[in-house]
Parts: structure tokens; C-alpha cells; sequence
């Protein structure tokens, strides 16, 4: 009668028998880096030398008119006339409508994007439909055709629509997504697990109710991270506004500061510490919304897939 021998724990600290130490092979080393100071006053270095156009601008800004006509500029201010920023806005251009112009357009924009994008996404990751990879790869293909190739038939047929010199043809494209965001949304949505879908349907719900019900709420980091991309490219766009914009009433803040170069006496050159203030005027909004909105921007884990379920 064959007898079972006991077996025996090793203790703590014991080494395990040779060919039960690693039955795997080698286990991986995690090296974690370190910052030495070398690395902080590396960053520090980078971080002035990037940071110079941003100080050189708003030394401009805040140079007085003398400074401007004999060109005697300093990248730290030495004077401080801080009623340029209220004197932009009483110039001859009405610099206050440029911005009103600009969130008009920004945040249609915004909102077209973040309907259609999510659901555009959701359906190329769960709708089932024969060719639906293959349209998927051609939604992708569009983003290697250039702008310039475009630009020319979107204009004729906006024109044919008669949508030029109106807001139009910068917000209504955006209610139909665009190839990058639909691939963020679709990425997104296709690592959260299917069971929700199936549990969703035995109780009923359809696309629609599954969509709006369940994967709206767990979107949200993706969404709100399309919505930061898209805000940041129609804020300063400055090519859309200059095609189909004529009036000076309709023109957002990018094109605006452009013309207050037009303004300069002839012979004079333009009030450049005024263009500075229409400049900063477009940075700091962009700074605050990503300030506000990394959290999402780090959340949106495309690899993962699982920053909506945490």
C-alpha cells in the first residue's frame, strides 16, 4: 500500500527547491525612476526657455504707446499699464462682441461634437451591421486626406447653401463628429464590459435606453476630453472664420486681434501692446479649461478602457 508523505511548508525565509523557485522564468523587475536634482533643474531650465514667448508677450502688453513707436521692447516689463486691458476693449474694433463671437462658435462646436462623437462611437462598438468595419476603416481613412484638399468644395457648397458670413458652416460640421473622436469613443466603449449591454436588454432597454442609461454616465471622461480638443482648435481657429466671415460684427476674437493691426495710422506701426492683450486674451481661457479638465484628459485611459467603471 502506497503511503502519502506529508508535505512540509518551507519556513520563512527558506529558499524554494530550484525547480520551483521561478516556474515561469525570472521574475520582472519594476524599476521605479527616481528625480534626482539633476532631473528638477533640468525641468526648471526647459520650463524658462519655454516659457519666454508667454513673459515676452506680456511685457508687450503691458508696454506703454511710447514703447511701441520706438521699438524699445524688454522681455521683463518695465512699466506696467495695466488700462491696455481696458483699452482694448473701447478701441475702434468692438473687441467684446470678438469675444462673444468666439464662445458662440467654441461651445456649438463643442456640443455638436460631444452628441455626435458619443454616439457615433457607441455604435461602431456595439451596433452589429454587415460592412461595419469596413466603414469603420473608412471613417479612419478620411483623417490622412489634408484640409487644403477640402477646402475648396466645402466652401462652394456652403456658398450654394448660403451659409456664408454666417456661424454655419463653423458649428453645423461638428454635429457630424470627425474620424479622431469617433475612434476615441469607440476604443473607449469597447473595453467596458458587455455584460451591461446584456443585463440592460433583459431589462428592456434598447440602443437608445442603453446608451443614454448606462454608457452616457460612464463616458463622460472621453466626452469631456473631446469637448477640451475641440474647444482648444475652435477657440483660436483662425483660417474657418477668415473663409466664410465678412462682417466685422460676426468675427470671433482669433480673427479680431488680427485686425487690430489694421487700425495703425499709415505710417505708424500697429498698437502692438494692444494685439498682446487680444493674444493673452486668447490664452488664459485655454489654460483655465485644461487646468479645470486634466483630471478627465488623464482619466480617459484608452488603453484600459475602464475610467468610466472606477
Amino acid at each position: 500500500m502506497a503511503t502519502l508523505a506529508p508535505t512540509v511548508a518551507p519556513q520563512q525565509g527558506e529558499p524554494l527547491p530550484e525547480d520551483e523557485e521561478h516556474p515561469e522564468g525570472p521574475p520582472r523587475v519594476l524599476r521605479v525612476f527616481r528625480a534626482t536634482p539633476f532631473t528638477y533643474a533640468t525641468l526648471i531650465v526647459v520650463s524658462a526657455v519655454l516659457s519666454i514667448p508667454l513673459v515676452f508677450a506680456v511685457s508687450i502688453s503691458l508696454s506703454s504707446d511710447h514703447t511701441v513707436t520706438t521699438n524699445t521692447f524688454s522681455i521683463f516689463p518695465h512699466e506696467f499699464e495695466w488700462r491696455n486691458f481696458t483699452r482694448v476693449f473701447g478701441s475702434d474694433l468692438p473687441m467684446g462682441r470678438f469675444l462673444v463671437n468666439s464662445l458662440i462658435i467654441s461651445l456649438g462646436s463643442v456640443i455638436g461634437q460631444m452628441v455626435s462623437s458619443g454616439l457615433v462611437g457607441y455604435a461602431f462598438a456595439r451596433l452589429r451591421a454587415p460592412g461595419k468595419n469596413v466603414m469603420f476603416l473608412i471613417v479612419i481613412a478620411t483623417m490622412m486626406i489634408p484640409t487644403q484638399i477640402t477646402m475648396i468644395p466645402q466652401f462652394i457648397l456652403f456658398k450654394d447653401l448660403g451659409w456664408v458670413n454666417t456661424y454655419l458652416p463653423l458649428i453645423v460640421p461638428n454635429f457630424f463628429s470627425n474620424a479622431f473622436n469617433v475612434f476615441l469613443v469607440r476604443q473607449f466603449v469597447s473595453r467596458l464590459p458587455s455584460e451591461l449591454d446584456e443585463a440592460a436588454m433583459v431589462d428592456g432597454l434598447g440602443f437608445f435606453g442603453i446608451y443614454r442609461r448606462i454608457m452616457l454616465p460612464m463616458l463622460w471622461p472621453v466626452l469631456i476630453a473631446i469637448g477640451i480638443f475641440t474647444l482648444t482648435y475652435n477657440w483660436g481657429d483662425f483660417m474657418g472664420p477668415l473663409i466664410y466671415l465678412n462682417d466685422e460684427s460676426k468675427m470671433p476674437l482669433a480673427l479680431g486681434v488680427q485686425y487690430i493691426t489694421t487700425t495703425a495710422v499709415a505710417g505708424q506701426p500697429p498698437p502692438w501692446n494692444l494685439v498682446m492683450v487680444g493674444s493673452i486674451l486668447l490664452t488664459l481661457p485655454m489654460i483655465a479649461v485644461y487646468y479645470l479638465g486634466q483630471r478627465y484628459l488623464y482619466e480617459m485611459d484608452i488603453s484600459g478602457g475602464s475610467a468610466g467603471v472606477k
